[in-house]
């Protein structure tokens, strides 16, 4: 799977999780740059990206995500 079709597949997540059809997520996006993204919002949208790609990430992996990028990095290498 690529980036491209990763980051599509994110987008979706993003705009369910935050009820957001205007979410367009890059590589830098981080919390600050979406409204609702608190702690709690982390942890949902962490279920929900473990849910879409079927996979799932270790504690050290989520509190090492700096952004969407490092997400992005880390499904690649739970997918391959």
């Amino acid at each position: 799977m690529e980036r491209k079709e990763i980051f599509e597949r994110l987008n979706k997540v993003f705009r369910e999780v935050f009820d957001d059809e205007s979410i367009v997520v890059k590589e830098e996006t981080t919390a600050k740059d979406i409204e609702d993204w608190d702690s709690l919002e982390h942890i949902n949208l962490v279920v929900a990206v473990e849910q879409e790609f079927k996979i799932k990430f270790n504690m050290n992996e989520v509190t090492t995500m700096k952004n969407v990028g490092d997400m992005v990095d880390r499904i690649i290498a739970r997918i391959k």
